[in-house]
């Protein structure tokens, strides 16, 4: 394959080895080689369907191409940094396999609208990809949300103790979470499907191209609507950057609990073997790597928004080579993002649910004294003076090292006279969370109702 630079001719000295290599981008560009060919397929058909081509020109360049693709998936491709990046070493190796008709491929269009249509094609499908594994981690969350539907989980605020609440309520609290995550890369993925190819290097074309065909042909929605802003724009993946590190904060905070609940001192789950290792030195370790590893990576992603944003912040109209380096935080962010959620959905479904320690542990810290003082507020007093007596109460029950629930009637009385032999049915951790039976309360009624919904708002929109 020849490497002469395609756009030598106003040179009379050659690219220093440094620099060459220093500017090349094809180490990583290469993986757009796919996207690379559909564009100029589609691009060779527009160009045909226009008269600026041969349609046997046209044919030679499409089975060109389809050589070329074939040769890359069979790992028999010979990439060269001399050639820069995945657009020339595939156009060096097309003029060099059709001859002439390869070099009329670049007809109408630059790298510059060619890599920002390789790198939308390659991000849509990579969209796709992604919202899959979210739908099937979603899946193993409402998969162990009917399972727990009933087990009872201290509720925290500040990481003290709250309210009773369920750990297949508390299952559907990360699920919504995810379901905005989803919501955003749909956004994402709306905004950018707009068809850079066209614009050229900066100003269009003078040859009479036909955008809206290129862009049915690449299942686009329409094309850009500005030459300028179509081969600048980063903000697709500025916004791809940014609904990643939102997920990934979620995946983070997530991790951050199944550590705590994993725990000795906690003790609420256990989770698998497979997900977990052990240490070089002592015996009775085993770590929960997995979570602690994606709670790591999330800084890496949030790393990557910041850089493209540092990226894009100074720059003029139109492209620029500082654009080159969009792609490795891009990359690396979409592969992060796809193995983190990969082992989530993998590991959740795993989890056992020491059912026993989380009843306990709802047990310490008066998780139902709310519930007194919504007692006292429906014989008639009001919040406040409910708050108070409540306190008063529970002040009691620390000096003596007991719950509310150990108080005998009489000792409760003597906080109010409006309290009756029925306050025992709230002061129970089952009582409590059966009592909050309203859309999105906690009561397993309640829960598997909102398991059902989700169930339907996936099957709507898979």
């Amino acid at each position: 394959m020849t490497e002469k630079k395609l756009w030598a001719g106003r040179f009379h000295q050659p690219t220093d080895a440094f620099v060459e290599a220093f500017t090349a981008s094809v180490e990583f560009d290469q993986r757009l080689a796919e996207y690379d060919i559909q564009g100029s397929m589609a691009h060779a058909r527009m160009l045909a369907r226009q008269g600026i081509l041969g349609d046997d020109e046209c044919e030679r360049i499409v089975q060109g191409l389809e050589r070329i693709r074939n040769r890359i998936a069979a790992g028999d491709f010979p990439w060269s940094v001399a050639l820069e990046d995945v657009h020339m070493n595939i156009e060096a190796a097309l003029t060099d396999d059709i001859g002439d008709a390869g070099k009329k491929l670049h007809t109408g269009r630059s790298r510059n609208d060619q890599v920002a249509t390789d790198v939308r094609l390659w991000l849509r499908d990579e969209i796709r990809i992604i919202q899959q594994e979210i739908r099937r981690f979603q899946q193993a969350l409402l998969q162990i949300a009917e399972r727990e539907a009933e087990t009872i989980l201290p509720g925290f605020t500040h990481l003290q103790t709250a309210q009773p609440v369920t750990f297949g309520h508390h299952m559907l609290a990360w699920f919504e979470m995810l379901q905005r995550d989803h919501g955003r890369f749909e956004d994402c993925a709306t905004r950018m499907n707009e068809l850079p190819l066209g614009a050229a290097a900066l100003a269009g074309t003078t040859y009479p191209i036909d955008r809206e065909f290129s862009a049915e042909l690449l299942g686009f929605d329409r094309p850009c609507a500005n030459s300028l802003d179509a081969v600048s724009d980063r903000d697709f993946a500025i916004e791809f950057s940014a609904a990643a590190s939102i997920l990934m904060m979620h995946l983070s905070r997530m991790s951050e609990e199944l550590i705590i609940w994993s725990s000795a001192q906690f003790g609420f789950i256990t989770l698998s073997d497979s997900f977990c290792t052990g240490s070089s030195i002592m015996p009775q370790k085993k770590n929960p790597d997995v979570p602690e590893l994606v709670r790591g990576k999330s800084g890496r992603v949030f790393g990557h928004l910041m850089g493209l944003l540092t990226l894009m912040k100074s720059q003029p109209l139109a492209y620029n080579k500082d654009n080159q380096e969009d792609k490795e935080p891009l990359f690396d962010t979409v592969d992060n993002l796809k193995g983190c959620l990969k082992v989530f959905a993998d590991m959740v479904p795993e989890i056992t649910c020491n059912r026993e320690a989380m009843r306990n542990a709802a047990l310490k810290g008066f998780a139902t004294a709310t519930d007194l003082a919504d007692y006292l507020v429906r014989k008639g007093i009001p919040f406040r003076d409910a708050h108070e007596v409540v306190g008063k109460a529970v002040a009691l029950c620390v000096e003596r090292g007991c719950d509310l629930s150990d108080l005998s009637l009489q000792e409760l009385q003597d906080f109010s006279a409006s309290i009756a032999e029925d306050v025992f049915d709230f002061l129970t951790l089952e009582g409590s969370v059966a009592a909050r039976n309203h859309t999105g309360g906690t009561a397993p009624q309640q829960v598997r109702q909102a398991i059902a919904a989700a169930r339907d708002r996936i099957r709507q929109q898979p």
